[in-house]
């Protein structure tokens, strides 16, 4: 583990930008690839978000994984023995350390070291540390996530009490005791709701849409786990699963939720029923959505109100390279516009890992993202017909990585894919450029 940089070769080599799961995916495609690089991270340790002593990470105490380890693992490097089916938090740290070590990868790496800017210079990039130096590199792996920039939605009026977003939530301390309102019923949202019902004095859930909650478990097995193999068409597939969880869970809408406007699986389902429980036991009340703040009162757009101490925006997460300027990025609309979501039209020498969501994508499917990626390093290197033959069609546009779903046009679906089209269309190309 390293600190302290000194720069040694970097013109031949490439740079890493974070040391989460895609940043360690990177590394170690980079590696198996023969490619030289060197990793910055700027929390203490690897292991991203999933950290929680990492300065960006933006889990809680509670958080643990929404699908199953057998879905989430990477598949050359299952997590321990005896490890649930449903890590939390402090697991998922030592399996990425764990990772680290077993790929030798921290000799890479250096630490308590971010990265202030990046910008092409010639064939190059030129790489601004923290601590000020700048270093030419061969090119740049941005791997830094998806979900350590908080999307903080602006409301009328001003709210006397407390506001905070779920990005800076740790554990339930501070709910004692104290009147709550959680804004967004996403993953993270209804975690906390189920948090805070066992210390604060009040907790109402506030929500703009509808949602598909799915159970943890299905008969006795993680859902994820499920039914893989029978694979049935999107319609039927989208018609049957929404019948199973309304046997599973019920309706939604007798919980006070709004009815969604659109199909299951368009936009991310919630993996989390014990609000569901909490909300029938009344625990937990299902307010609409924010019309203003006024005081310590808050108005809703039924005309009703309430008064609250503390507000929990569970609002999301923005993609954020604060480091490089978007126009190096190709940056279109509510994301980069790149070819699988990987790689840039023009530049050869600059690559995103980890801009990728979709049900069930795993680390693995991040590994293959890495692997693609490092592959086609090596081949263009080599040239190779195949490689140069990606290079030009990377320039035009992708192929449908939807699976035909119609996914809501929101910042955060807006790299939303299709896991097995996404997959298979990534490891054809592997495939192909290995040849």
């Amino acid at each position: 583990m390293q600190s302290i940089y000194k720069a040694l070769n970097t013109e031949n080599k490439f740079a890493v930008i974070g040391a989460g799961p895609a940043g360690l995916s990177g590394a170690r495609a980079l590696k198996e690839c023969g490619i030289d690089f060197d990793g910055f991270e700027m929390g203490v340790d690897v292991g991203g978000l999933w950290n929680i002593n990492n300065p960006q990470s933006t889990v809680y105490e509670s958080a643990h994984l929404i699908s199953s380890k057998t879905t989430t693992e990477f598949k050359d490097f299952p997590m321990p023995e005896g490890t649930p089916d449903y890590p939390g938090q402090a697991q998922m740290r030592e399996y990425f350390i764990a990772f680290a070590k077993q790929y030798g990868l921290y000799a890479h790496y250096f630490f308590n070291t971010g990265v202030n800017k990046i910008e092409p210079q010639g064939d190059k990039w030129a790489v601004t540390l923290s601590d000020g130096n700048v270093y030419l590199y061969k090119g740049v792996v941005i791997a830094n996530g998806t979900l350590s920039e908080p999307n903080i939605p602006e409301f009328k009026g001003h709210f006397d009490g407390e506001i905070m977003h779920s990005a800076a939530y740790k554990n339930a301390e501070i709910f004692a005791g104290k009147r709550v309102l959680v804004i967004g019923a996403g993953n993270s949202g209804c975690d906390i709701v189920v948090d805070a019902v066992h210390r604060a004095k009040k907790v109402d859930i506030s929500v703009r849409r509808g949602y598909y909650f799915v159970p943890k478990y299905i008969f006795g097995k993680p859902s994820d786990t499920v039914g893989g193999a029978i694979k049935l068409p999107r319609l039927l597939k989208q018609m049957v699963d929404n019948k199973l969880l309304k046997w599973f869970t019920g309706d939604p809408v007798k919980f006070g939720f709004p009815k969604p406007d659109y199909k299951i699986y368009e936009s991310h389902p919630v993996i989390n029923t014990l609000i569901l429980h909490h909300i029938g036991q009344g625990d937990v009340k299902v307010q609409s959505d924010i019309d203003r703040f006024e005081g310590k009162k808050v108005w809703f757009k039924d005309g009703s109100f309430e008064e609250y101490d503390l507000i929990m925006l569970s609002t999301g997460y923005k993609l954020h390279y604060p480091f490089i300027d978007k126009k190096y990025l190709n940056w279109q609309h509510l994301s980069p516009e790149l070819y699988l979501n990987i790689f840039h039209p023009e530049y050869d020498n600059l690559f995103v890992l980890g801009m990728i969501e979709a049900v069930g994508i795993g680390w693995e499917g991040r590994y293959e993202q890495a692997k693609l990626m490092a592959t086609y390093i090596k081949s263009l290197s080599e040239s190779k017909a195949y490689a140069r033959r990606f290079k030009e069609r990377k320039k035009g546009k992708n192929p449908d990585m939807s699976g035909g779903y119609n996914y809501l046009k929101l910042s955060r679906m807006s790299y939303y894919v299709h896991k097995d089209t996404y997959r298979n269309i990534v490891k054809k190309e592997i495939s192909q450029l290995e040849k």
